[in-house]
């Protein structure tokens, strides 16, 4: 009753203009206290999922979306609502629940590659507004219904390559009208290829198939490339097809004879054929038992390294020469003095540890004779000969500089090669940038970021120094770049475009990607440039650059396009990652850093910087301002952003 009364009393003694705040905050609390249908939607997906511990910090006390930004691991943001998920590299498994991510009316784009789902393909129609799809590198099998992809009238990219999938290409996938890029490689599939009519098709890679038959003509302007591994597959851009023969043709006398010889002739090489066979199948047989002797089969254990490549190795046929005698079978090449010799023997037998897989093979941490190494593992590597490769492999073993990571030994074999170094302590700059902390725990601090582009900006300049040939490092992003125990930067899968194998590295590189490789099919000194800057403005803005996925550059889909449009619509401020911490008195220094980036991937070669610039303008940068160097108006916080061009923007910084 007392508090009845004084609550009569304070309403009386209000005004009535407080009635709308007042009702303002029941309503919030009413709303905070009842759960939001985005995070239950995505709480209800996560169930379904094995080994999902990658996204344990999905926390339903927290909305996933603040506007652009995602406070929840894997989880895609636009205006305040969730419009994809990006879950890549997380060991998940179990069944992929559409049904729950159906209700999200923004959702557009989901990304599970690189993980281990099987099983068949999920029913993608009932998220009939997705415009992208990424399921590569899992195992997803069996037969895809023609069907599967009807009504999907948005959709824009799908990619299913590296899974298990067999049957007939689904002939729905030609009548999506908006389809742009297609990636089926690396499974089973059979029978022809649908007639795909859009016009804005740029990528339909099925390499690496069983497919046969005429490449429709509408794919025939498409590189060779995105057809290789089908051998029954013909027609521009690959071979002519040869017209099959009559059924029942009337046979001539002259007919009859040229018939004679012709059969005369497949007998020969049939005899030939099979004596090559013969011969080919002895040698691997005496190969075998020579090397049986020399070591013995390691022993069943999953946590072995990767007992089939021993196995493999045995397979091998023996090199003749002389000269290969330097690298028998079941001996590895060491480069560095500094690190304790093993063999082959020593490595396939020792623990080791999955670290992730990537578009050229996958990467294990193995301790041997006491010391930890990474071992990677190269499927596409056959684009020299033994003598160049041997060769091109000691030119890297002789670089040495702090932000370089030294290639402390390598294996050699025709198919595939095993590359080892150290093993970096801190993981790679990809992992800090978007692997899975919680919302509770800081981002990389800004201090530890300048610190990580100038030494790469460093190593990248040593690699142009010593290195003679066009964009050195070819490969440069953030998985790629690894972080030792003190944060220093260490670049590694540098300069392997010489001996990767051209399809694959046209298909995967970053070198591949740049504007000037889309415009004029080719790259330049300053490629390596333009990667460098997508990293840099990778690290301010935190967001994962789509010119990683994407098989060729796509100005939409371009980072630094997304970072100029927002200077010129004046929302500088919301570029910066909110992750970063440390970043008080510091403003100043990250615009001009964001600046660098940008002129690092301006489209035109000529005017970009190139790596002596760069260098030079990273080196004077400060973890905090110094008041007298900031661009602009100390009083206002106005700053301007530049970059090679002659138009600039001029924004105020309100964070």
């Amino acid at each position: 009753m007392v508090m009845a009364a004084h609550v009569a009393t304070f309403a009386r003694a209000t005004t009535s203009s407080l009635a709308p705040l007042v009702l303002a905050l029941v309503l919030s609390i009413v709303f905070t206290s009842s759960g939001s249908p985005d995070s239950d939607a995505l709480l209800k997906f996560k169930d379904l999922l094995a080994n999902n511990e990658a996204i344990n910090s999905w926390n339903p006390s927290v909305k996933p979306c603040e506007w652009d930004r995602s406070n929840w691991v894997g989880v895609l943001c636009l205006n305040g609502s969730i419009w994809g998920l990006q879950l890549e590299h997380m060991a998940l498994a179990g069944d992929v629940d559409l049904e729950a991510l159906a209700p999200l009316p923004s959702f557009r784009t989901l990304s599970l590659m690189d993980n281990n789902f099987d099983g068949p393909l999920p029913d993608f129609k009932k998220l009939g507004k997705l415009k992208a799809l990424y399921l590569s590198n899992n195992r997803f099998s069996g037969d895809i219904p023609g069907n599967a992809f009807e009504g999907m009238g948005s959709l824009k990219r799908l990619y299913l390559a590296n899974n298990l999938l067999t049957g007939k290409i689904p002939s729905s996938l030609a009548t999506l009208p908006k389809l742009m890029e297609l990636k089926l490689e690396g499974n089973q599939f059979r029978g022809q290829i649908p007639n795909f009519q859009q016009k804005g098709m740029k990528t339909a890679s099925v390499a690496s198939n069983e497919l046969e038959g005429p490449i429709p003509e509408s794919l025939s302007r498409l590189s060779p490339n995105y057809f290789a591994g089908n051998k029954g597959l013909c027609g521009p851009p690959l071979g002519p097809c040869v017209p099959s023969l009559p059924s029942t043709p009337k046979v001539t006398g002259k007919q009859f004879s040229i018939l004679y010889i012709v059969i005369i002739i497949l007998i020969v090489l049939l005899i030939l054929a099979a004596i090559a066979f013969a011969f080919l199948l002895f040698s691997r047989k005496k190969c075998k038992s020579r090397i049986q002797r020399t070591a013995s089969s390691p022993e069943e254990n999953s946590n072995k390294m990767v007992a089939s490549y021993y196995r493999d190795v045995h397979r091998e046929s023996s090199e003749t020469r002389s000269h290969a005698k330097k690298a028998d079978h079941g001996k590895l090449t060491f480069l560095k003095d500094d690190i304790e010799k093993f063999d082959l023997q020593d490595l396939l037998t020792a623990s080791a540890e999955v670290l992730g897989s990537g578009t050229f093979g996958s990467s294990y941490k193995a301790v041997v004779v006491g010391q930890p190494v990474v071992v990677k593992r190269y499927r596409h590597m056959n684009n020299v000969g033994r003598e160049e490769f041997h060769e091109h492999m000691r030119r890297l073993g002789r670089l040495k500089h702090p932000n370089v990571l030294p290639l402390a030994a390598y294996y050699n074999r025709r198919d595939e090669k095993l590359l080892v170094t150290e093993f970096a302590e801190n993981g790679s700059l990809a992992s800090h940038l978007h692997g899975n902390h919680s919302a509770e725990e800081d981002g990389l601090e800004w201090h530890i970021r300048l610190k990580i582009v100038k030494g790469v900006a460093r190593g990248l300049a040593f690699l142009y120094n010593e290195l003679p040939i066009i964009a050195p490092h070819g490969h440069l992003k953030s998985s790629n770049v690894l972080l030792d125990e003190s944060f220093e930067p260490l670049l590694t899968d540098y300069a392997l475009r010489p001996v990767v194998n051209p399809e694959h590295a046209h298909m995967f590189m970053m070198a591949y990607k740049s504007p000037e490789y889309a415009q004029q099919s080719r790259t330049s000194n300053k490629t390596d440039i333009w990667s460098f800057g997508v990293l840099i403005l990778e690290m301010l803005t935190g967001k994962f650059p789509e010119n990683y996925l994407t098989p060729c550059y796509n100005s939409d889909a371009d980072l630094a396009t997304w970072v100029n449009n927002m200077v010129k619509e004046k929302r500088t401020s919301e570029v910066f990652d909110k992750d970063i911490a440390g970043t008080k008195n510091s403003k100043g220094e990250m615009i001009k850093l964001l600046k660098i980036g940008l002129s690092c991937c301006e489209e035109d070669v000529e005017r970009r910087l190139d790596i002596k610039e760069v260098v030079e303008k990273i080196d004077v940068l400060k973890e905090g301002d110094d008041d007298e160097e900031l661009y602009g108006s100390d009083q206002g916080k106005a700053y301007s952003v530049r970059g090679n061009d002659q138009e600039g923007y001029s924004f105020t910084l309100d964070r």
